[in-house]
C-alpha cells in the first residue's frame, strides 16, 4: 500500500503546495507527528514556514467533543495533558475544554478560547459542524487551528491529523467476508449519529459488504456505548438469534454485544469486530475469540499538539496528515494486549509505562 505521497531526493522532500503547485520541504524540516502517521495523499498544501512563528512560552487550547461514553475521550485527554507537561518549560497555560458531546457548547468552548488569546487550539469536533464557526473565527483572529479525531466541514483549519476512518471500516468487514466465507447474516452497530468518524467508518464498511454475499439484517447506532450495544443486541437476539457475524464500530459495542449473546446461552458467538481497548483485547484473547482490532490511537491528541507546536516554531508542515496503523489480528494481539492494565486502555500509546500505571494498574 502507497503510505508516503512526498519524494525524497537530494536531501529534499518534495509534496503538493497550496492550490496543487509543487512545493519543497528540506529534508532537516521533515516533521514527525506520531507512529504511521504520514503527510496524506494527493494535494497537500504546505503552511509556510514562519507564518505563525511566536515567541513561547505559548498559551494552547483544546476543545474535545466531550468525555463522555468511551474511556478513549478520556485517554485522549491524559495522552495530551502528558505532552503539555513534557513541554511544561514552553507553555505557560493550557485550556482543556469538554463539549460533553454537546455541538451548541463546543461553539461555545472555541469562542472562549478566541476570547482567552490562545496562540493556537487543537480541536476534536462532534460532528463536522459544530467546529466550523469556532475555526473561521479563530483564522480571523490570527489563531491557527489543528484539527484531529473527526473531519469539519471547512477548508479554513491550519492543519489536520485524522485515522484513516475508510479504511477502519473497510478492513473490519473484509474480515467477516473472509471469516464467515461471504455468506451469512450480519448486524451492524455504529457508533454516535452524525459524528464523523462514525460516518467514515460505516461508509468503508458499506463498500465492501455492498459487493459481498452477506445479509445485513439490522444496522443501528450503538453511540459507542455498552449500555445501548448490549440493550441492541439483546433485542436483535430474540427476535432472530441466527447472526453469523457482527460488525461494530467501538469496542464498548463489542463487549455489550457480547455479554448480550452470552447472557442469552448462544451456544457459539460468532465473530465480532472490535478495537485496540483492553477490555476487549482481555476477553479476545482469555476467552479465545475471533476478531480485529483497527486502532485509533488516543495519541492523535498528542499528534495534533506537536503540529500546534510545529506551528508556533515557525516550521513549514504539510497541511494534512493521515495515520493507518495495521489492525490487531488474531495472531498479533498479544504484542497489544496488557493484562498488568485495566480494562479502560487503549492501545498504543505515547505515555510512559509508568504513567500508563498510574492511570490504569490493573
Amino acid at each position: 500500500m502507497k503510505r508516503r505521497t512526498f519524494l525524497q531526493a537530494s536531501g529534499a522532500i518534495a509534496v503538493a503546495g497550496t492550490f496543487g503547485m509543487p512545493g519543497i520541504l528540506r529534508a532537516d524540516d521533515a516533521i514527525s507527528l506520531l507512529p504511521d502517521t504520514w503527510p496524506s495523499e494527493g494535494a497537500n498544501p504546505i503552511v509556510g514556514a514562519g507564518k505563525f512563528k511566536k515567541s513561547g512560552p505559548w498559551k494552547i487550547g483544546h476543545s474535545h467533543y466531550g468525555l463522555a461514553g468511551s474511556t478513549h475521550t478520556y485517554q485522549t485527554a491524559f495522552e495530551a495533558e502528558y505532552e503539555i507537561k513534557k513541554n511544561k518549560d514552553r507553555i505557560a497555560d493550557y485550556q482543556f475544554r469538554s463539549a460533553d458531546l454537546n455541538a451548541s457548547k463546543q461553539v461555545a468552548d472555541i469562542e472562549d478560547l478566541i476570547a482567552q488569546k490562545v496562540d493556537a487550539i487543537i480541536i476534536a469536533p462532534l460532528t463536522t459542524g459544530s467546529a466550523v464557526e469556532g475555526i473561521k473565527k479563530a483564522k480571523a483572529a490570527g489563531i491557527p487551528t489543528v484539527v484531529y479525531l473527526g473531519r469539519v466541514d471547512t477548508e479554513e483549519f491550519t492543519v489536520q491529523v485524522q485515522g484513516d476512518d475508510f479504511y477502519f471500516g473497510r478492513v473490519m468487514a473484509q474480515f467477516l467476508v473472509d471469516k464467515l466465507g461471504n455468506k451469512g447474516k450480519v448486524w451492524v452497530l455504529r457508533g454516535v449519529a452524525g459524528h464523523p468518524i462514525d460516518a467514515d467508518r460505516y461508509a468503508g464498511a458499506m463498500e465492501v459488504f455492498s459487493k459481498s454475499g452477506l445479509q445485513i439484517t439490522s444496522t443501528q447506532h450503538g453511540s459507542w456505548s455498552y449500555e445501548d450495544s448490549k440493550k441492541i443486541a439483546e433485542s436483535l437476539y430474540l427476535s432472530d438469534p441466527d447472526v453469523a457475524g457482527i460488525w461494530t464500530d467501538g469496542a464498548n459495542m463489542s463487549l455489550g454485544v457480547l455479554d448480550a449473546l452470552q447472557e442469552a446461552g448462544a451456544s457459539t458467538i460468532p465473530p465480532i469486530t472490535g478495537e485496540a481497548l483492553n477490555g476487549w483485547m482481555r476477553r479476545w484473547n482469555d476467552e479465545k475469540l475471533s476478531s480485529i482490532g483497527p486502532i485509533c490511537p488516543p495519541a492523535l491528541s498528542t499528534a495534533a499538539l506537536r503540529a500546534a507546536f510545529a506551528l508556533l516554531d515557525g516550521k513549514p508542515i504539510q497541511r494534512n496528515w493521515t495515520n493507518r496503523p495495521k489492525p490487531i489480528t488474531d495472531e498479533t494481539l498479544s504484542q497489544f494486549y496488557r493484562a498488568d492494565l485495566t480494562d479502560a486502555y487503549w492501545a498504543p500509546t505515547e505515555m510512559p509505562n509508568e504513567k500508563l500505571l498510574d492511570y490504569f494498574k490493573a
